[in-house]
């Protein structure tokens, strides 16, 4: 019987083999691997979210990254021609590690890169030419609300969200340091013009909280993924001072899930249960909580860690996320899903950083994962959003620090791997950039 934690209450953990002690199981998925740009990305704070775009029009793929001083990057590879071009740099980073780019493209063929200006400003580059990165993009600051960590997406409709973090102290020196909400923006002419998520619901913020006994009112979302239906799935941890008063990101306390319909702007739980435009503490507390994590600082991780992915199996959502080990052990990663009525989780396996995920078939999805320390990418495959089975090693000349999946990806550029630069400062830049795919057999 596998370990299971209930939705309030973090079990004693169970032995689970190392992430290696079945490696034949691996090789059933063969990649290959391009380094597009040597020895330029910095460190970035990047999330799974909004690294690239296939356009299906021009036949080519368009990725961005974080180079030295998070200044933001582009390059194209082109599939008729089987070649990439030189890294075109678009932004400044403001040297923070936080700013790095996030894209889509706009209804109009346009490329828009937006860029969370750590807890001061929202900005967007767009593309000078529709279906191209190439040339000198127009920078736009769309508001002065204390943003970060960017997180766009694009409907059906052709209509723009962004959904942002608020510093709400940057705005109100009221606010304790640890009141950090979700809001988001919103744009139903390619960029043009904006409207905030207030202005639209008259809600003060999208998720959050502001009177929590344990002050942990900040809003960390891991990952926000938009499906084929329209649905946008987002999983979250907390994170403040705790029972320590008013401290930023301090401590790190469980996991919360939702969904979002672009159409209402509605968020709903994962029994459907309808929480209107605003999550607050009472909602995520009684309707959200996947997993209840404990208030400490193991091995100074982070616990759960800033990184969480998300994604559904027949329409049944799972969740995968880690954390630091109380005893000084390895990171310890888990799996949660709703079985219709309730969130189980079980530890899966141990010492791994998991990524990012993409869906393989109507029950499979591939997780690529790594090694602190270690050079290549390890794959992953959850069935039922239950099983965990090792795939395949992609191996990369350097340690990788962030992946993303290339929105409606072509092979060779399925995937981004942003590789780990050697020194915290965003002025170091020696990590590669490199793109994996399945390879032709």
């Amino acid at each position: 019987m596998r370990g299971v934690m209930s939705a309030v209450l973090l079990l004693p953990l169970v032995a689970v083999p190392s992430a290696h002690a079945t490696a034949d199981a691996q090789g059933k998925a063969k990649f290959a691997v391009t380094t597009t740009a040597t020895n330029v990305a910095a460190r970035s704070d990047r999330r799974p979210v909004a690294g690239g775009v296939y356009d299906r029009k021009v036949g080519k793929t368009f990725i961005s990254w974080a180079g030295q001083y998070e200044d933001s990057y582009v390059q194209t590879y082109d599939h008729r021609k089987s070649t990439w071009s030189a890294p075109n740099r678009i932004a400044d980073g403001d040297k923070d590690a936080h700013n790095y780019p996030t894209m889509v493209q706009a209804e109009d063929g346009h490329l828009l890169i937006f860029r969370g200006m750590h807890n001061v400003e929202l900005r967007m580059s767009r593309s000078p030419q529709a279906h191209s990165a190439d040339g000198v993009w127009e920078e736009t600051l769309i508001s002065k609300n204390a943003a970060t960590y960017p997180m766009p997406f694009v409907t059906r409709d052709g209509t723009i969200y962004v959904f942002y973090r608020e510093t709400s102290r940057d705005l109100d020196p009221t606010f304790p340091t640890d009141t950090r909400p979700m809001l988001y923006v919103v744009s139903k002419d390619n960029g043009k013009t904006w409207k905030t998520s207030t202005e639209l619901t008259g809600d003060r913020f999208a998720i959050g909280s502001t009177a929590r006994a344990d002050n942990m009112n900040e809003i960390y979302i891991g990952q926000l993924r938009q499906e084929d239906n329209g649905r946008v799935r987002i999983v979250y941890t907390l994170a403040g001072g705790g029972t320590e008063g008013h401290l930023h990101d301090r401590y790190h306390r469980n996991i919360y899930y939702a969904w979002f319909d672009p159409h209402n702007r509605h968020f709903y739980s994962a029994s459907g249960k309808d929480l209107g435009t605003q999550i607050d503490d009472a909602d995520q507390e009684k309707h959200l909580k996947v997993a209840e994590t404990p208030l400490t600082l193991p091995n100074n991780v982070k616990s759960p860690d800033y990184i969480q992915l998300v994604g559904t199996t027949l329409g049944r959502p799972f969740l995968l996320w880690f954390m630091g080990d109380p005893d000084k052990g390895p990171l310890r990663n888990y799996l949660s899903t709703w079985n219709g009525r309730a969130w189980e989780t079980e530890e899966v396996a141990r010492g791994l950083r998991t990524r990012e995920m993409e869906p393989v078939d109507p029950f499979t999805w591939r997780v690529y994962a790594t090694e602190d320390g270690k050079p290549n990418v390890n794959t992953y495959l959850v069935r039922f959003g239950r099983t965990w089975t090792p795939e395949a090693v992609i191996p990369t000349a350097k340690p990788v620090q962030r992946v993303e999946i290339v929105e409606n990806f072509r092979d060779p550029a399925r995937a981004i791997f942003s590789g780990a630069s050697s020194n915290r400062d965003v002025a170091i830049a020696d990590g590669d950039i490199s793109v994996a795919g399945l390879a032709r057999r």
